[in-house]
């Protein structure tokens, strides 16, 4: 297998999975939230039943941020918080959730935390400690913060990576592709050495080490003749008549104009020249170096 294929391949693979852990990535942010909804949910209804309440309801449940969500009630209730605690372990164990979580349970009007404890592998700590005290009837929302979700962090991490080095290899496969090219006309021989460049009439262009410039018909023609003819006067009318009135067609200033874009192309090369020889025509003058 030659490099190339071999870094074809190893870059299609790349951009494959990237794209494929990004789709897995977003699919799984969308189960792991309808899980938890569901599951707060059934917590929300659990404790309606505490509070011997069959008709109000249970609000639908907010994503407030990442990994975060909360619990509201139409009606007023009140609980024991060790009640919300078994609750919320069960329902969360049923529905396998992560073990790591924060609850804070908020009174609505004050605005700030009545209750709250932390679960880490399945290990209660409480933040807020008011187990064995009933909370009073009154508006509350609870509020859940998964602590160990990072999964999708990680796939979205991988993808993005998968992309970057998927884009090099291909930039590196483009830029080796288009030197290979450019050194294979060079190694042909269908050229002629104009200072450091190569021109090469057939193609259209002239190439400087591994830059390739490209030139228009005329510009090809009129450079094709100058190469012929080094360090030679070449009159204007047999350029004119050579490159347009043979095709036809000739404007004015033409040829002053095709000159000077020819100057600008070959203007890296300062052993170049193309000179005006006032009232006879003009000639490419090389120097060595």
């Amino acid at each position: 297998m030659t490099k190339r294929i071999f870094f074809k391949i190893s870059g299609f693979l790349f951009i494959l999975v990237s794209v494929i852990l990004l789709f897995v990535a977003k699919d799984d942010n969308t189960l792991f939230s309808e899980r938890v909804k569901v599951s707060l949910r059934e917590v929300g209804n659990q404790l309606l039943l505490i509070n011997q309440d069959s008709m109000s309801l249970v609000l639908p449940v907010k994503a407030l941020k990442k990994n975060s969500f909360q619990l509201t009630f139409e009606e007023p209730l009140s609980f024991e918080p060790s009640q919300l605690v078994s609750i919320i372990d069960s329902t969360f164990q049923k529905a396998e959730l992560p073990k790591n979580y924060i609850v804070e349970t908020i009174a609505c009007e004050a605005q700030e935390v009545a209750y709250s404890f932390q679960i880490l592998n399945n290990v209660e700590n409480s933040i807020v400690p008011c187990s064995g005290r009933v909370l009073p009837e009154s508006c509350y929302a609870i509020e859940v913060v998964f602590t160990d979700v990072q999964s999708n962090a990680s796939l979205k991490q991988i993808a993005f990576y998968g992309f970057l080095f998927g884009g090099f290899v291909f930039l590196f496969l483009g830029f080796y592709k288009r030197k290979k090219l450019i050194l294979q006309a060079t190694e042909s021989g269908d050229y002629s050495e104009i200072g450091s460049f190569h021109f090469y009439p057939e193609q259209n262009k002239l190439v400087k080490l591994a830059k390739e410039i490209s030139l228009s018909k005329k510009e090809c023609e009129l450079l094709e003749i100058f190469a012929a003819n080094p360090n030679q006067i070449i009159k204007r009318d047999e350029l004119t008549k050579k490159v347009w009135e043979d095709h036809g067609v000739f404007v004015g200033r033409s040829l002053d104009t095709y000159i000077s874009k020819l100057r600008k192309k070959l203007q890296d090369d300062s052993s170049i020249k193309i000179t005006n020889v006032h009232g006879v025509g003009y000639k490419l003058e090389l120097t060595e170096r």
